[in-house]
């Protein structure tokens, strides 16, 4: 059988050589019919030519547009390290015949995990306490905000949102989800709502809900100013669904209490971005997931998917399955007609 050769973007790679994040990659064994190696030159978009000799890609923080895969060569499967797909151009992909895979069992957990750490770090005010102790000050004033018998409102009730539910039921809250697609079965301690009716009752606000054309700038000024002043923001999605100039309003002028925000619009931020100014806001590098557990599992599932297609089986977490039925891949995949 033909070595199904994989990509691996420049982004991973150490200045050793080796793997910057060990995302599991040694479980590919040698001799095996897939095999991997790093571009040669990391680009903020891939181009055709750096992937046209590869029969796949494991993409981390690179982009993926039309251009990319306009001439796609041998490439047929491209393995997102994630979830978020707002740099890969889905429908471009299936116009050409490419497969695109997300790794869904490997971010749910630590994400959702990640998103309660924040929701205890401003219940237990944790950052202001650490900052005051290192001013000298050893008394704590004021009191912190207990999750237990508030109402957790989560914006996206899918793969992350939903582990959410099941990791803060020992608080006891209420919980409220606002979702135009929720899953089909939704967990029965969860009552759905409309997102105006979710941000007027919420204590805690959390956002798991994918970046797209439509949840651009979803919390906008508008949105902010239905929370409760005492009400807290927590962003583990993408940071555009947060209209930043708003919320920066909203926390200098006291609108809600505070936020806690693992992404931001621009990453990473300028020294003097607004923001970072603020005492009532926890702002982390794009990485409160960032886990043994989770980049491990990224490349478990990325692995897994690129066997199957290697093999000829329709790979899981497939995002695209329009392009099975794609000319180019005609014969090649089992089952598909």
């Amino acid at each position: 059988m033909t070595q199904f050769r994989i990509a691996v973007t420049r982004d991973l790679r150490a200045d050793d050589g080796g793997l910057a994040i060990d995302v599991g990659l040694g479980q590919i064994a040698p001799g095996e019919t897939i095999s991997w190696s790093f571009l040669p030159v990391h680009s903020r978009v891939l181009t055709g030519a750096q992937l046209s000799e590869f029969d796949g890609v494991f993409v981390w923080g690179a982009a993926i547009d039309a251009a990319t895969v306009s001439d796609p060569g041998r490439l047929v499967h491209i393995g997102r390290l994630g979830v978020g797909l707002d740099a890969v151009d889905v429908d471009a992909c299936t116009r050409s015949g490419v497969l695109v895979t997300v790794t869904p069992d490997a971010v749910r957990r630590p994400v959702a995990s990640g998103a309660v750490a924040l929701l205890l770090a401003l219940s237990h005010r944790v950052v202001g306490l650490d900052r005051a102790v290192r001013r000298g000050q050893w008394t704590a004033d004021g009191a912190g905000t207990a999750l237990s018998q508030r109402t957790l409102g989560i914006v996206g009730l899918g793969n992350i949102g939903s582990e959410l539910v099941r990791l803060v039921a020992p608080w006891g809250m209420k919980v409220v989800a606002a979702d135009p697609f929720p899953p089909p079965d939704p967990p029965p301690s969860v009552a759905l709502v409309a997102l105006d009716d979710l941000l007027q009752v919420a204590d805690f606000v959390v956002i798991t809900c994918p970046l797209t054309e439509t949840t651009l700038h979803l919390i906008d000024a508008k949105m902010l100013a239905l929370m409760k002043p005492t009400a807290y923001l927590v962003n583990v999605a993408r940071g555009a669904i947060v209209d930043t100039d708003a919320l920066v309003s909203a926390l200098a002028n006291g609108r809600i209490a505070g936020a806690a925000l693992d992404v931001l619009e621009q990453e990473p931020p300028p020294a003097e971005h607004p923001l970072l100014g603020l005492e009532n806001v926890i702002v982390l590098p794009h990485a409160v997931a960032a886990t043994d557990e989770f980049h491990l599992g990224l490349g478990t599932s990325a692995i897994a998917s690129a066997r199957a297609v290697a093999a000829g089986r329709v790979p899981g977490n497939l995002v695209n399955p329009e392009a099975l039925r794609h000319p180019r891949l005609a014969g090649r995949f089992e089952g598909v007609v």
